[in-house]
């Protein structure tokens, strides 16, 4: 028996994630009561977390290293489970759709919420065969719509004007901003729902890192976008929404403007203020 996809296309279910009606309220990504453990610690890495992210928005995890921000981003792709001592307790919706069910096909769950990491990882390949990989796994042969949309997600990421006439040449020679752009649109190229970004702009240079955020606002038109950042500067240009995180527990959520300017809890505050962290 087939196992389910994330967007149906294998299960012809009709409560399919690409297919169904946009909810009421735009929420996209639903976590509860989520609590992570490693290496069968009995100390949870993430404690009772819930929170609902909302569709083609910018939210922006934020807290001290060690508090569990990377650990709760792999948790919306599964990627956690790389490692075969993490155990998950709790439920992650996508619509409606939990993405824990074992039957869930997990190859079509992270392409359809794509993740790009701190450190560029092109393949050593040619710019052009990264962006193809993915439709070329899914099974596309057809060259012409693979050249479109080579095409359209170059120019997606803003780099179809930098790379236009070498796409023949080797990805490794770009530089660090445009590897981690080549990477975002290789995620884009395969339709994703939904982009995690894991402190994508940490190893980049100011005008590098510029790029990446003006590239944010102009993604999250189409797509649900959760960010990583240890910078709250960032944090504050680039999301609509800031859940900030200490010692695996969830302190407070909300619109960033109210996090940055309002904070309900004194330990935001303090972390905001620059108090600790």
């Amino acid at each position: 028996m087939n196992k389910k996809t994330i967007s149906g296309r294998e299960t012809g279910k009709s409560n399919s994630i690409n297919n169904i009606e946009k909810p009421e309220n735009n929420t996209l990504i639903t976590a509860e009561g989520l609590y992570l453990y490693y290496d069968n610690n009995e100390e949870a890495a993430l404690k009772n977390i819930s929170m609902k992210i909302e569709k083609q928005k910018v939210t922006a995890f934020i807290g001290p290293s060690g508090c569990g921000k990377s650990s709760l981003l792999r948790c919306f792709n599964r990627m956690n489970e790389l490692s075969s001592t993490c155990r998950l307790e709790g439920k992650i919706h996508i619509q409606d759709q939990d993405i824990y069910d074992p039957e869930v096909n997990i190859a079509e769950l992270r392409r359809n919420v794509g993740m790009v990491f701190q450190k560029p990882n092109p393949f050593p390949k040619s710019i052009y065969e990264n962006v193809a990989y993915g439709l070329r796994i899914q099974g596309e042969k057809d060259k012409d719509k693979i050249n479109q949309i080579v095409k359209s997600s170059l120019k997606a990421a803003a780099l179809w004007g930098e790379v236009k006439d070498r796409l023949n040449s080797t990805a490794i020679n770009l530089s660090g901003g445009q590897q981690q752009r080549l990477v975002i649109a290789r995620a884009i190229a395969v339709q994703p729902q939904v982009i995690l970004l894991d402190e994508p702009a940490s190893a980049l240079d100011p005008i590098s890192t510029l790029k990446i955020e003006e590239l944010i606002h102009e993604l999250k038109k189409q797509y649900t976008i959760v960010i990583v950042t240890h910078n709250m500067q960032q944090a504050a240009r680039v999301s609509d929404y800031a859940a900030f995180l200490y010692l695996g527990k969830l302190v407070e959520f909300g619109k960033t403007n109210d996090i940055f300017t309002k904070p309900r809890k004194k330990m935001t505050e303090d972390y905001i203020t620059g108090r600790y962290g």
